[in-house]
């Protein structure tokens, strides 16, 4: 028996085109947003590894792009900072609680335009293998650079007048103003006695009004989200080294948000305005 077989007509792609409103070349066109963007997402993956805990109002002026544009890029691929801030909790006990008496607090009185006017300081802890290590730094106001260190395995006022000599040693001068919470490092009468000597004039912050104090809040987030989790270090020898790696890298390296540059790139940028060829 005989069948007859059906004839398929081709359609070409001129056909489609014409059929679609379109011209034949748009047929082979490819979008080239998805390729423009997967490059711009490499790019980001390249800052993420060296500043593992930038967002993108800070990997947009590593890449010399609109934050926006990072920020939507990043938001596409869920691409976040590979190291997250963690949270601090408030000592709801101390709410209210005023100042000590007489005592200045320089936070209400004025910002300071240059360096060495105004010294903030504070300590934080970092729990390794079962036991708690202290971390205290003194910070410059203007310059948001940490120019005093010291680490202990207690939280006293050797604690905090270790941190500030080293802070004399290293700048060889003295400011007008050292700033902290009112704990009791700060208040004891050893602490406030050395520094007075050095006719400086005790600033402290209201009780619990960690804003007051700021600089060296937002510091110690950032800096325990750059040092890491606890079990990348094998021992205490490690944890210190690193801990002074981090200090290094968020002096000389890091982009301060406020500053737009680094602590040490801002203070020579503001040495470089003042004195000139002799700097």
């Amino acid at each position: 028996m005989q069948t007859n077989a059906v004839k398929t007509k081709k359609i070409t792609k001129t056909a489609v085109a014409k059929k679609l409103g379109i011209s034949r070349s748009m047929l082979y066109y490819q979008h080239k947003q998805p390729v423009i963007d997967e490059e711009v997402r490499h790019q980001i993956e390249a800052v993420l590894a060296e500043h593992k805990a930038y967002g993108h109002k800070r990997i947009a002026p590593e890449l010399k792009m609109n934050k926006k544009r990072i920020l939507r890029v990043m938001k596409k691929f869920n691409l976040k900072p590979y190291r997250s801030r963690p949270r601090k909790p408030i000592k709801k006990d101390d709410m209210g609680k005023a100042v000590e008496v007489d005592a200045v607090n320089v936070y209400k009185l004025l910002c300071p335009l240059a360096p060495n006017v105004v010294w903030v300081s504070d300590f934080t802890y970092i729990k390794f293998q079962g036991r708690f290590i202290y971390v205290a730094t003194i910070m410059d106001m203007y310059t948001r650079e940490i120019i005093g260190v010291a680490i202990s395995r207690f939280h006293n006022q050797n604690l905090v007048m270790e941190a500030f000599m080293d802070a004399e040693k290293k700048t060889k001068i003295h400011p007008l103003y050292v700033h902290s919470d009112q704990g009791s490092e700060y208040t004891s009468d050893d602490y406030k006695t050395y520094v007075t000597s050095k006719k400086i004039t005790i600033s402290f912050a209201d009780k619990a009004s960690p804003w007051q104090n700021g600089f060296q809040e937002s510091f110690y987030g950032k800096f325990k989200v750059d040092l890491g989790y606890m079990e990348q270090f094998e021992s205490l020898g490690e944890l210190i080294e690193a801990i002074y790696q981090t200090l290094y890298y968020y002096n000389n390296k890091r982009r301060h948000t406020s500053l737009h540059m680094s602590p040490t790139q801002f203070k020579l940028l503001y040495q470089k305005k003042m004195f000139g060829a002799f700097v």
